[in-house]
């Protein structure tokens, strides 16, 4: 596997982990990030489409799919800034902001390993 392709790998591994403890117990989540509980499906929806996108990254890095692993980059970045427009808008609490910078780190992970690989 790519060392680009490995990044991808470990993203896709922190998302279905992300899902898995969003879907099964989301307020330990909450209560971790310091944002209020809730009981409604909502997010576990989130869970489960977090969980659905990780096996997506997992299986387009075991499968070198270098097209999807270049398109995660741009992907990735862009949950900062659309999390931190909610929460200016006042649709989120901060704390959701720490999600996107760890999607941007992620990304600025892969685009540094493409580049490092001369495929970007």
């Amino acid at each position: 596997m790519s060392y680009s392709a490995r990044t991808v790998f470990y993203f896709g591994i922190y998302l279905s982990v992300i899902g898995l403890l969003l879907a099964a117990t989301p307020n330990t989540v909450l209560d971790l990030l310091g944002m209020t509980r809730t009981d409604e499906v909502w997010i576990r929806v989130v869970g489960m489409l977090a969980g659905a996108i990780g096996s997506y990254y997992i299986m387009a890095a075991r499968h070198e799919m270098a097209v999807l692993i270049r398109m995660t980059v741009n992907l990735r970045s862009s949950v900062v800034l659309l999390l931190g427009l909610f929460v200016w808008l006042g649709f989120a609490e901060m704390p959701i902001l720490v999600f996107g910078v760890i999607d941007f780190l992620g990304a600025m992970w892969t685009w540094w390993a493409l580049r490092t690989e001369g495929r970007s």
